[in-house]
């Protein structure tokens, strides 16, 4: 029966589609050693490739991150207060301590220099205990009394800023430019047409005072002894330069004290066409002017001779008295 036959103890038959398919997983996964290494040789390309490109996209991510976090460079007008601010620094240093330029108002130094001329003061080697020296260029502030008479400019602000910095030459300070002429211990005199005489000695001054004027100029004088630590000044223009001379009747009768000394001005500086240096005139080195040169050979020679006579002394005094 049929119904007999469905309900019967036979297996029931699986279809043939089902079993192969069975079949064919179950050889899929139950692979023999070689099959195994030739399937992970197979699908290793496959995986380098993947690594390859996991690579690429870390390398481009960390370079796109450096150029992220690299720094753009400044634009010029942000540095530019900058700049200004540091070379205004240096000037300010430079015009303290180093050098100032200072502006000729007058010809009473003429023909060393002209009205108008700009010259360099060294002021660094004060700081290092120089001295003023005979036949030097020197500025120096008022000493008091000297510049009553002679108006001083107003300068605009531009002008004050300028100054204070050492970009431009001061107006309102009362500053004065001469040539040292005597120093502290030396005695200096004029009489007649001259000559200058320091200590003694005449100087030769053709090269360096103003063409038809005299040394004395209009006023003769000394002798005087400069006391120490001052310095007496004249200028090369000696019929136009109220210098030491014409002030004899204030303190110090007319010499400077070499504390008020700025410094050496030691070159012209401006104009271009005016450009020169200002050396000290070979006359302020001939024998004989500075007395502690003249006094120090014999001083030398003393020295050395008392130990001889001692030495001397004490042998004849041994020959004299044998024990």
């Amino acid at each position: 029966m049929a119904v007999g036959a469905r309900s019967g103890t036979e297996e029931p038959e699986e279809p043939a589609g089902r079993g192969e398919t069975a079949g064919a997983a179950t050889s899929s996964v139950h692979q023999s050693p070689a099959q195994s290494g030739t399937q992970s040789q197979r699908s290793a390309p496959a995986d380098e490739s993947d690594t390859s490109d996991t690579l690429d996209r870390s390398v481009g991510e960390e370079v796109s991150g450096g150029m992220k976090k690299a720094k753009k460079p400044r634009a010029f007008w942000k540095e530019l207060p900058i700049l200004i601010g540091i070379a205004l620094l240096l000037a300010l240093l430079i015009k303290t301590f180093l050098v100032q330029a200072f502006s000729i108002p007058s010809d009473s130094m003429q023909d060393t220099l002209q009205r108008g001329d700009r010259v360099l003061v060294d002021k660094l080697t004060p700081w290092f205990g120089s001295k003023p020296e005979r036949g030097e260029v020197v500025v120096f502030h008022d000493p008091g009394g000297w510049l009553n008479e002679t108006p001083t400019p107003e300068p605009n602000p531009v002008q004050k800023v300028l100054s204070f910095i050492g970009l431009m030459p001061s107006a309102e300070e009362k500053d004065l430019i001469k040539r040292v002429i005597a120093v502290g211990g030396d005695t200096v005199e004029c009489h007649g047409t001259g000559p200058v005489k320091v200590n003694g000695k005449p100087l030769k001054e053709d090269s360096y005072i103003f063409p038809g004027n005299t040394p004395c100029g209009d006023r003769a004088f000394g002798p005087i002894h400069v006391p120490k630590g001052r310095i007496w000044v004249m200028g090369d223009h000696r019929d136009d330069s109220l210098d030491s001379r014409y002030h004899q009747n204030l303190k110090g009768n007319g010499t400077v004290s070499e504390d008020e000394v700025v410094g050496r001005a030691f070159t012209i500086a401006w104009p271009i066409n005016r450009w020169s240096t200002l050396p000290v005139p070979d006359t302020f080195d001939q024998p004989g002017i500075n007395k502690a040169m003249g006094v120090a050979p014999a001083a030398l020679g003393l020295a050395g001779a008392v130990p001889i006579v001692l030495w001397r002394r004490r042998r004849l005094t041994g020959a004299r008295n044998p024990r």
